[in-house]
C-alpha cells in the first residue's frame, strides 16, 4: 500500500497494490497493522455504504462533535466520485483549506479522513457506490454539517450549484464562518 500526506496535513490518500491476471485483480484494502503503522491507532467500529444514481450528487459536508468525533476511511466501490475533506479544527494553520481526491472502483484508492475535517463527497458516474469505516457510531445528538458550497472554502465541485442533486439538510448546512467552534487544533 502506498500512503501519500496532502497538502492539508491529517488526510491521508491510500493505494492498495492490485495484483491483477486474466481473471482479474485481487487487492488487499485494509490491513489493520500496515494502517496503523502509517496512520496511527485508530478502531473502526462501524461501516456504511451509500448508492447515489446520479452524477452530480453531492453529499456533505458533515462530521461529528465531540465526543462522537468520526475518522473515516473512505473508498468507493462502484463508480466514481470527488472526495473532498476540510479542516474545521480552530487555530490549525490549515483551518477551512481542504483536500479532494477521485476515488474509483477502478483506481481503488482510499482517503483517511481524520477527526476534526469535514468529508463530503460529489458523484462523477452514475450509480457510486461509496463505502466508508468509522471510528465512532453515528450520532444524531453530534451530527453536524458544514455548506458544500461556502464560498470562502471555495471547493472546485465538478458540478455547478444549481445542478447539484442534494439533500434538505445539506442545503441548510452553514457555512465555516457561521459553523462556530466545532473542533479545537491540537499540537502533539
Amino acid at each position: 500500500m502506498l500512503f501519500v500526506r496532502l497538502k492539508v496535513p491529517g488526510p491521508i490518500l491510500i493505494t492498495p497494490k492490485k495484483l491483477g491476471d486474466l481473471r482479474g485483480w485481487f487487492m488487499e484494502s485494509f490491513r489493520a497493522s500496515v494502517f496503523e503503522a502509517e496512520v496511527g491507532q485508530y478502531t473502526f467500529v462501524q461501516e456504511n455504504s451509500s448508492m447515489s444514481t446520479e452524477a452530480g450528487t453531492v453529499r456533505g459536508l458533515h462530521f461529528q462533535l465531540e465526543p462522537k468525533a468520526q475518522g473515516k476511511l473512505v473508498s468507493c466501490t462502484s463508480g466514481a466520485l470527488l472526495d473532498v475533506a476540510v479542516d474545521i479544527r480552530s487555530g490549525s494553520p490549515t483551518f477551512g483549506e481542504f483536500v479532494a481526491e477521485e476515488l474509483s472502483a477502478e483506481n481503488g484508492r482510499q482517503l483517511w479522513v481524520p477527526p476534526g475535517f469535514a468529508h463530503g463527497f460529489c458523484t462523477l458516474q452514475p450509480n457510486t457506490v461509496i463505502s466508508y469505516k468509522v471510528t465512532d457510531y453515528y450520532s444524531a445528538e453530534h451530527d453536524r454539517g458544514l455548506a458544500w458550497d461556502d464560498p470562502d472554502v471555495n471547493i472546485k465541485w465538478p458540478v455547478l450549484s444549481g445542478d447539484a442533486i442534494l439533500s434538505d439538510k445539506d442545503r441548510k448546512q452553514p457555512t465555516l464562518a457561521n459553523l462556530g467552534q466545532a473542533f479545537r487544533y491540537e499540537t502533539t
